[in-house]
């Protein structure tokens, strides 16, 4: 049998998964491998703007409009560790730490691209999570089989340009689900 590989897979948190983390959760897998998966969950923006994260790191602001752009809780693992999805409309040989996930999307973790967001002159598009969510060799194949999650293959219209609290149900709704009329109960025949 074929490894699983949900690399730039949406993974959907079902009604039944109640772990207040990922409860209602969407997260984006930017790797996976057999030794585990690493991805960002989309939609948990937290209290911290922009602005307050970049003054935070000493990096100056001159895009205002972007001032207001939300952070998000990327998942448990190295919360105070900052990480950006973003678009590969720039050269990726402008930031220090990138993870090139396929032709549209990467994966950035450097002060460079945040100093290059902050003066308007980073990717067109982009969201930045502090921490990440991680699964060891096997453990998201097996959450899988659980019935935890759904997957679909992400959508950058649904990262970038959805409503943070749209975006679990627009995610199932590529699978042509109102995960809504889901039950979370789990039942045998």
């Amino acid at each position: 049998m074929k490894p699983m590989n949900l690399t730039n897979n949406f993974i959907i948190a079902m009604p039944g998964l109640t772990d207040p983390v990922f409860e209602k959760s969407v997260s984006y897998i930017c790797q996976h491998t057999e030794q585990g998966a690493m991805g960002l969950t989309i939609n948990r923006p937290i209290d911290i703007s922009f602005s307050h994260f970049l003054s935070q790191l000493d990096i100056s602001l001159t895009d205002e409009t972007l001032a207001a752009t939300p952070i998000y809780l990327g998942g448990p693992v190295e919360t105070g560790h900052g990480f950006i999805l973003h678009s590969n409309d720039t050269s990726l040989s402008n930031w220090s730490q990138t993870l090139k996930i396929n032709d549209d999307i990467s994966l950035s973790s450097s002060k460079d691209i945040l100093i290059a967001i902050a003066r308007g002159e980073g990717p067109s598009q982009f969201l930045i999570t502090l921490g990440y969510a991680g699964w060891s060799k096997d453990q998201l194949e097996n959450e899988m089989q659980q019935n935890s999650w759904l997957n679909v293959m992400a959508d950058n219209e649904i990262i970038f340009s959805t409503p943070s609290e749209k975006r679990w149900e627009k995610a199932a709704m590529k699978l042509g689900i109102d995960i809504n009329l889901i039950s979370g109960d789990i039942g045998h025949a």
